[in-house]
This record gives structure tokens, sequence and C-alpha cells, in this order.
């Protein structure tokens, strides 16, 4: 697909195997190099010839409140089911505390059984600060959101190929939308023998979000992509921290594939959420950029385990197992990758001087008394994955 000359600069992000390092050298955490010490000895900087100039957190802010004095007009595009739709969620919390106008356009039926589940059901603390929700088919967003609707800012938080989120992109551009949002995946990166996933990383030619991203470069010139990992945080519909507690509080073993030092990143939501709404107030600083969605630390799966039995005050039993030799699917008894799967938030703190509060041990606490009000922990449930792992093991 031939790029436009107005996206052809922004698309540099696109550029297989070449990592964005500006001009200066990245400092590793401890904890990288604890990791990957090799990866950590072999690193060289290097200079992109497009890199922008670093811009701090105080001169981004500023620029933002300089131009967007005015306030804005946001539609968020929200799907009604997977990890994702917590996303928009908070995104809209945080634009309406801004007092930006919002709009929050969700996929399908107002009456359906997904609206009874969060983060849906608390649709409520949006309207009551000001926004608008609606139901409908993003195939039509005129229709769903009315013919008299004008925006300045639109974000696809729905669509994961080119199909779904064109028509949204061409609406969006029909309409005179200033600048265009889309949330990706971290998961489109091509594994790496160098982790972490950095911003310009090569990715997968074949996923559906490259082509997304590709195509909204050419039709904006205002335009960003985000790109998340695991996340956690109140409201999110899909089991992240939930599968552990599930075990922890039963006494029975977490079962690990592998050695368990495997490493990932696991944000609180509030995180993507705060990156996103800094690139609606500071579109020139975000336009043509690629954005890792995720928050500054990684966790190892043993960690991990650790963390959520403290929040819940529990002593973890941890089995480590080898899915091949037991026989069974890691895809479906663990809910992670088994793999270092890690993200670093580079472009977000070098271009929007974002910065995460994500604090695993704490946000856990948190998340377990959500659990235990709940009373999941109490109800009945089948674990035969884990008992033919225990058996083989």
């Amino acid at each position: 697909m031939a790029f436009s000359s107005t996206a052809a600069a922004a698309s540099t992000a696109f550029v297989s195997g070449h990592r964005r390092r500006g001009g200066a050298c990245h400092l590793l955490s401890s904890s990288f190099l604890i990791a990957f010490p090799r990866a950590a000895a072999e690193r060289r900087c290097g200079a992109a010839a497009a890199a922008p100039r670093r811009v701090g957190a105080v001169t981004v802010r500023a620029q933002a409140a300089a131009a967007g004095a005015g306030k804005k007009s946001v539609l968020i595009v929200n799907t009604n089911g997977g990890g994702h739709a917590v996303i928009g969620f908070y995104l809209a919390k945080d634009l309406l505390a801004a007092g930006h106008a919002v709009t929050v356009l969700t996929v399908g039926d107002e009456g359906s059984d997904k609206m009874k589940k969060p983060p849906f059901s608390r649709f409520s603390e949006l309207t009551s600060a000001g926004a608008t929700t609606v139901w409908g088919d993003p195939a039509d967003v005129g229709a769903a959101v009315g013919g008299g609707a004008s925006f300045d800012v639109v974000l696809d938080n729905n669509g994961k190929d080119l199909d779904a989120v064109k028509p949204v992109v061409d609406w969006a551009k029909a309409a005179g939308v200033a600048q265009f949002l889309f949330v990706s995946s971290a998961g489109i990166y091509t594994p790496s023998e160098e982790p972490p996933h950095v911003e310009g990383d090569a990715v997968k030619e074949s996923a559906g979000h490259v082509g997304v991203e590709k195509y909204i470069a050419e039709q904006f010139g205002s335009w960003a992509s985000f790109r998340p990992q695991y996340m956690i945080g109140s409201g999110n519909n899909k089991d992240c921290e939930e599968w552990f507690f599930d075990r922890i509080v039963r006494g029975r073993p977490v079962p690990i594939p592998g050695s368990g030092m495997q490493v990932t990143n696991i944000s609180h939501v509030r995180d993507l959420a705060s990156m996103l709404a800094l690139a609606v107030e500071s579109p020139g600083a975000a336009a043509g950029r690629i954005f890792n969605c995720v928050s500054d630390r990684a966790v190892t799966f043993n960690g991990l385990v650790k963390m959520c039995a403290a929040a819940a005050g529990a002593q973890p039993e941890i089995l480590h197992y080898d899915p091949a030799a037991v026989g069974v699917d890691a895809k479906k008894a663990f809910p992670f990758r088994n793999m270092h799967f890690y993200a670093e938030p580079r472009a977000a703190k070098e271009v929007l001087g974002w910065r995460s509060s994500t604090n695993l041990p704490e946000d856990l606490k948190e998340r377990f008394a959500e659990y235990a009000s709940s009373g999941r922990g109490q109800k009945e449930m089948s674990f035969d994955l884990d008992d033919k792992i225990i058996a083989a093991a």
C-alpha cells in the first residue's frame, strides 16, 4: 500500500527491524539488566534520523494548556468485550475531569447481556459527569452518533483489522475530525532476542492492527497508535489477576508453565488512559507516533503469583510444569503468553512527558479487596486442566 507524501514521514515507525532510540543512550533498568544481561551488554545506542527532540513533561503540558484552552469534543468508539473496553471507560473519565466533551459509542445493543457487566454497568459514572453514551454499529458511525454531531478527536478502541476500522476512519476524515487515535496491541511485535519491545521494532506484517496503523497514517496528519499489553483495574471484565486469586484463596497450587522467570508487563488501566489523554491534549507531540501503552516495570510469572498471594494474605504454592510433557496447551491452561513478552513505554515518556503510576503490589491489594467483595472466591469452580497438570507433575 503506497503512503501519501503527508504520511511518509509519520510512517517511519513501520520500518521493520530498526529501533528509535533518539540521539542519546537510554539507561536500562536494574530489573532489565538482571533479566537480560547479554542483551544489555550487546545493546548499542543508535540515532534515528527522524527521531524528534525530547519534550519534557512540563513543556508538553504547558503547550497543551496554551493550545488546548478551548476544550475538545472526543468520540470514543468502544469495544463491547475483551480487556480493552475498560480503557475507553477510564479515558472517558479522565477527559471529562479535564473539561472535555465526551461521547462513548459502544458496539452493539444497550439491552444486551454484555451491558450488565462492568465497565458498561458503570456507565452512569460517565453520564453523571456529563458524557453522552450511545450504542450502534461502527460501520455507520454517523447514524449512531446523530447527523449533527461533530468531534475534534476520534479514538477507535474497538477494531482489530482494517475491515472494522476503515469505516470509522473514513467517516472521521469526511467529517473533518482533526485527530485520529487507535488502540492497537503490543502483540503485533515479532518475538525478539533483544527484549524489551520498543517503538520501531519489527512487527508481524500480517497482523490486522498493522494494516490499520498504516491506513490511518495515510489518511490523517494528526494520528497516533497505542499498543497495550496486559492490564488490571476495577471494571475490567477479562481475567488477569483473578485467575491467580481463584487458586490462591482455595489453597490450590498455582500451575506456572516453565521456570516462571518469564518476564511480562502488567499495567493499571489508569496508566493507559492517562497516556491517551495526554495525546488528546498534546496532538502536535503525539502526531505520527507509535506508543507502547504499558507501565515501566516488568514482572515475572513467579513474582506475580507472590504479589497476588501477598495481596490475599496467603502463602502461595507454585507448581512449575512443562506443557509438552504434561500434554496441555499452555494457551488454555495459563492466561499469559508462555514467553518473555515485555514492552517499554519509551516514546510516551520522551514525547508526551508521561509517567507511570502502576504499583503492582499496592494495585493488587485493591483488586483483591474487590475480588473478595464480589463473592467469587466462594463460588464453585472447575479446575480440570489444573488437576491434569497436578496429577502429571
